[in-house]
Order: C-alpha cells, then sequence, then structure tokens
C-alpha cells in the first residue's frame, strides 16, 4: 500500500507568529507595537530592517532616544570598550571612572550660569522617574507641595509625573494654560495669545482667592512632545522664569525629549536664553540605553542621604552611550545641524498645505516636527487671530496616514489631544537625501489616506 505524503502546510512567516505570540502575551497596555506591527531585528542609522525583509526609515527614533540613530559606531565602541576593560556593570551610586567621565562631559554642555553651581541625582532608568525626583526635591527645599503644571502635558506613566500631565486631577496640581499658535485657548493666537496667557498665570498666582496651593515648583516643557509638537514662545519662557523667580518658585524645564540637539540648541531652553533651577534629563543622554538624572542649582540639595535611590542608578553601560553621544553631537554640531535640516523640512511640509486643506498645521523646532491634520469640511470651526480658522481635527485621517507611510517603507509616530498631529523625530545623523525621503513619501502617504474610504473608521485613540 502506498504511502501518501501529507500536503505540505504552509506555515505563516516567522515575524506573524512573533506577532501573534506578542498579542497573546503582552499586556493590553501596549502602545507603539499596535500601531506599528514590525518585528525589527537590525538597524543601523535610521534604518530598521524587519524580520520579514522590509526596511524602514525610522522617524521615530525611540521616541526620541537614539539621537545617533541605531547601533552608531562611536556608541557600540564605548560600550564593548567598558565590557572589554571589565569594569563592573553595576555600581549602585559609587563613583567609577566611567560615571566621571559622563557627569563631566554632560556638565560640558550645558548652559554655563547653570553648570558652575549646579548638582546633579541619577535616578531610576525612565524620564519619569527623573520628573519625580525633580518634584520631590523642590518639595523637600521649599516646604511647600504645590506644583503649576500647563495643559496638553506630558511628564510621563508614574504617578507624580501623570498628575503633572494634562488632565489629570491631583488637587496639588494647578493647571496653567500653555500658548498656541494654532489653536489657542483665548481665541488670540501669536503673540499676544502667549501674552494673556502669562497675564492668566501671574493672576492666578496673586490672587488671594485664586485657590492656588503654595506652589513649590512650575514644570514646563520648552517644546511639548506629546502633547502636539507645541513650541512655546521664547518670549513666553522668559516669562514663565521672571513670574517664578520673583514669587521664589523653582522652575523646572523637562528637557527629556528636547534634549541633546534636537531642536536646534543642545538644549531646548537656549532658544530662549533662560536658566532654570532643575533639569530633567533622559532619553538621548543615554545614548540609547537606560538613564535618567536631574541637574538642579546647589541650593535646592537639602537632601538626606537615602532620601533619593534607586537600585538601577548607576547603569555604567548606558554612562558610556551617553558620554559617546553628547561628546559626538557637540563635536559635530548636530544641534546646529538639526535647526538647519529643520527648518528645511518644515518649509517643504508647509508648502504641501496649499494643495492640502486637510494640513491645518505645521510646527515644530529643529528635528522635532509635527503636522495637524484635520477636517475641513466638518465644523464648527476654532477662531483664533493669528490663523483665522482652525478646522476640527482629524484622528481617523492622522491613523491613515500612519498606516500609509508604513507600507511606504517610513515610520512616524500620532500625537496631540486627538491623535491627530503625525510626529517626525529623525535621528539627528539625518542626512539631506533621507531628509528629502521622508518628506517625499509623507507627501505620498497623505495623498494616499485623503483617498482612503476607511479613514473615518480609523479614527480614535492609537496609544
Amino acid at each position: 500500500m502506498a504511502v501518501t505524503e501529507p500536503a505540505p502546510v504552509e506555515l505563516p512567516p516567522a515575524h506573524e507568529g512573533i506577532l501573534r505570540r506578542q498579542a497573546l502575551r503582552e499586556s493590553a497596555a501596549r502602545t507603539y507595537a499596535r500601531s506599528l506591527p514590525i518585528v525589527p531585528v537590525r538597524a543601523r542609522g535610521m534604518t530598521i530592517e524587519g524580520a520579514d525583509g522590509r526596511r524602514y526609515l525610522d522617524c521615530l527614533s525611540g521616541a526620541g532616544t537614539l539621537a545617533l540613530g541605531h547601533n552608531h559606531p562611536v556608541v557600540l565602541e564605548a560600550v564593548r570598550k567598558v565590557i572589554d576593560s571589565g569594569a563592573p556593570l553595576h555600581v549602585l551610586d559609587l563613583a567609577t571612572p566611567v560615571k566621571d567621565a559622563f557627569t563631566t562631559e554632560l556638565f560640558s554642555t550645558l548652559p554655563q550660569e547653570f553648570a558652575d553651581n549646579a548638582r546633579i541625582q541619577f535616578c531610576g532608568p525612565a524620564g519619569t522617574d527623573a520628573v519625580e525626583a525633580a518634584c520631590k526635591l523642590v518639595r523637600a527645599a521649599s516646604g511647600r507641595s504645590g506644583l503649576l503644571a500647563f495643559t496638553g502635558a506630558y511628564h510621563g506613566m508614574t504617578a507624580g509625573a501623570l498628575a503633572a500631565s494634562g488632565g489629570a486631577t491631583d488637587v496639588r496640581v494647578t493647571r496653567l494654560p500653555f500658548p498656541h499658535r494654532y489653536r489657542c485657548p483665548f481665541g488670540a493666537g501669536g503673540e499676544r495669545g502667549a501674552d494673556i496667557a502669562a497675564h492668566w498665570t501671574e493672576y492666578l498666582l496673586d490672587d488671594p482667592k485664586g485657590g492656588v496651593p503654595a506652589p513649590a515648583a512650575m514644570i514646563l516643557e520648552p517644546v511639548q512632545g506629546e502633547g502636539g509638537v507645541n513650541p512655546a514662545p521664547d518670549g513666553w519662557m522668559r516669562r514663565m522664569r521672571e513670574i517664578t523667580r520673583e514669587r521664589s518658585i523653582a522652575l523646572i524645564a523637562d528637557e527629556v525629549q528636547t534634549g541633546v540637539g534636537r531642536t536646534g540648541t543642545f538644549w531646548a531652553v537656549e532658544h530662549s536664553g533662560i536658566v532654570p533651577d532643575v533639569m530633567v534629563l533622559s532619553k538621548a543622554i543615554g545614548g540609547s540605553l537606560p538613564l535618567a538624572v536631574i541637574v538642579y542649582r546647589s541650593e535646592l540639595d537639602v537632601w538626606q542621604p537615602g532620601a533619593h535611590a534607586g537600585t538601577f542608578r548607576g547603569n555604567q553601560l548606558a554612562m558610556a552611550a551617553g558620554a559617546a553621544t553628547l561628546a559626538y553631537v557637540r563635536e559635530n554640531g548636530l544641534a546646529e545641524r538639526a535647526g538647519t535640516l529643520g527648518a528645511r523640512m518644515l518649509a517643504r511640509l508647509q508648502a504641501l498645505s496649499a494643495d492640502h486643506p486637510s494640513i491645518g498645521d505645521v510646527r515644530g523646532r529643529g528635528l522635532m516636527i509635527g503636522i495637524e491634520l484635520v477636517d475641513p469640511e466638518a465644523g464648527p470651526p476654532t477662531v483664533t487671530a493669528e490663523n483665522g480658522s482652525a478646522p476640527p481635527p482629524d484622528p481617523g485621517l492622522a491613523t491613515a496616514v500612519q498606516q500609509e507611510c508604513l507600507r511606504r517603507g517610513l515610520i512616524v509616530e500620532l500625537g496631540g489631544r486627538h491623535g491627530a498631529v503625525v510626529r517626525l523625530l529623525p535621528p539627528l545623523t539625518l542626512t539631506d537625501e533621507q531628509a528629502t525621503a521622508v518628506v517625499d513619501r509623507l507627501a505620498d502617504a497623505l495623498r494616499a489616506a485623503e483617498r482612503s474610504p476607511y479613514r473615518r473608521a480609523a479614527a480614535g485613540p492609537t496609544r
């Protein structure tokens, strides 16, 4: 009796199995994996190769962590050097040559007036841990518990950081209006809107019946990233510095995403020339590895030993990678390069709006760019003095654009209050050719998404 060979079973590609197992095993809280169903196996610079063999230009860069892109040679060499030296990889907060080199390099990049009188606290490995430390520090130093934060802010996912982010209800946090050029909360826009926002802040703080708990600090982002890529006007930043200084309120600058050259200066506060009391730093300072610190005026250093700690605050590999990244950005003028190339990309994206009424606003600073997509046929529009009317945001179109970008080998993220802002965070090593390819692919994706009949169904939160 002849033996019949079983028909060959067609197995799904390996990457599909990995994605399926991820969906079965991982928390429902996973975010990027939902909108970016790829399985990266190799990466270099701006390019990611998936398990399916496809290549992508990465304009997410680890949410801004990869200042030099993936696997930059200077980062790999720094990590290998530590490993090959036999140095301990875990040392709590003990002094080491690696930590000393990182701290020295970091302080050399800070505004001199700040660095000359500063202390550093190594925190847990995430930016949110550093936000918690900053809030804890200023409360201990001032004896006050109140915190001033802004609408649209994002400072992390731990309890204290969430309390300072937009939408929180912590009664100790007073919510202040963040100035917007495009969707001004006062219907004014531009410098007028920023002036009103500053005036309201000052009035509220001085109003004995304002209901503001005595504030220990004000925390702000020089450019709101998750909030929709909203740059703070320089004049408004200077007003916030004046307001806080005159009232002995510490000013905390959250530079987790804006730091290390991202916005066209090494630190985003340099655009306005202000010197904060505390800077919260993470993401790119670790050269792609987990690292978070706060740097603050020495007068605030009131902590007793052990008042703030963390088991993984001594990450030697991250410090080595971070020092190499900071030095490379500084020595090669990548901050200035980000400013120049970012302005060029902004101009090209703004020019697209002439043919695409769905582009409501293009904004950003350096290589931190956002394109807010709107539905010009829906109403009623929001009136602002600077831009006339702003149609309602179109999160469905933004989701469709993200999907069409992925089909064209471009990874982008969404942000903003309604998820209607397409965000670009390319590495600072972006070439002219890659910048052109990013804009070309994005423009092509937008054209395809505008024709898509499924864009309405795609509306909704993506994170």
